[in-house]
């Protein structure tokens, strides 16, 4: 049993199929985050014009988290994100797996929150349907991109980022 478990770890079934700039756009998408749309009315309303100083607060941990990513990313280039670089910082598999899962469930919790925020903020100004089934048809789309691989998805991210980049440029 242990050359199983020793084989399967030297030989992962994930494939690395994100080049250089297709990672850059989407950790940028990820920093960026569509909840800057989202949010910023609210945050707006509640600290006002001192709102740019929660940016530059947010910009500052966002840079120390990709200057972090950036420097993992060279010493571990392994497939399996932070999962990988716990199991090789504290060598425990349940650590790993609790980080691996911590990710899965904050990222499932941000696209549905977001798709919430698209279907009921954005597209209902240009179509009535009802915000929980648009949603939910938004999430299983994206689900299933994902399913199909992982060049897929961060290709379709890259065109996501564009856009908010656009938005915010504009």
């Amino acid at each position: 049993m242990d050359e199983h478990v020793s084989h399967a770890t030297e030989h992962p079934d994930l494939k690395r199929g994100i080049g250089p700039w297709l990672l850059f756009f989407f950790v940028l998408g990820d920093i960026v985050g569509a909840g800057i749309y989202a949010l910023v009315g609210e945050v707006g309303a509640v600290i006002g014009g001192a709102i740019w100083v929660a940016f530059l607060c947010a910009f500052v941990l966002a840079i120390f988290t990709a200057t972090s990513y950036a420097e993992l990313v060279t010493k571990y280039p392994r497939a399996g994100g932070s999962a990988t670089y716990v199991n090789n910082a504290f060598r425990n598999s349940f650590v790993s797996f609790m980080v691996a899962f911590a990710v899965a469930a904050a990222s499932l919790t941000s696209a549905s929150v977001l798709s919430l925020a698209f279907s009921g903020d954005y597209l209902s100004q240009f179509i009535t349907v009802p915000s929980v089934l648009a949603a939910l048809v938004f999430v299983v789309v994206i689900g299933f991109i994902n399913f199909y691989g992982i060049s897929e998805s961060v290709r379709l991210n890259l065109v996501f980022t564009c856009v908010e980049i656009t938005g915010l440029v504009l």
